[in-house]
């Protein structure tokens, strides 16, 4: 079975280009607006392999997301890529900080999402 992977963007372009990429890379894609809508997907008792979110999103911002992924046992060491428009170091400190495993600036290339994506599922 092919990992899976957790999309969470309130972008829809930018959901359907990242789903485009991963599922063309044999992977399983399950899509959020926000992190509400993210931790209800969770909450479905499905399995996700990897999460990877957006910063500036409404509702639920990454960072929430994060330290509320985080907050789960069974999410804990789960690798989260932070797939944003933001660069500034501070806030790439803070997403460390809280358990960001990655930090992917947009646009993307989805060459290196989907080396980024094989390199942490190991």
């Amino acid at each position: 079975m092919s990992a899976q992977i957790l999309i969470v963007d309130d972008s829809k372009t930018m959901r359907d280009m990242v789903n485009f990429t991963l599922t063309g890379a044999g992977y399983g894609v399950t899509e959020a607006k926000d992190g509400v809508e993210a931790l209800g997907a969770i909450g479905t008792g499905q399995r996700f392999d990897v999460i990877i979110t957006d910063l500036n999103m409404p509702n639920m911002d990454g960072f929430g997301l994060i330290e509320r992924v985080r907050a789960n046992a069974q999410y804990r060491f789960t690798p989260i890529l932070m797939l944003t428009t933001e660069s500034d170091p501070a806030k790439k400190d803070r997403g460390k900080a809280l358990g960001a495993t990655g930090w992917i600036v947009k646009p993307f290339n989805p060459e290196k999402l989907v080396q980024v994506v094989q390199k942490v599922c190991m």
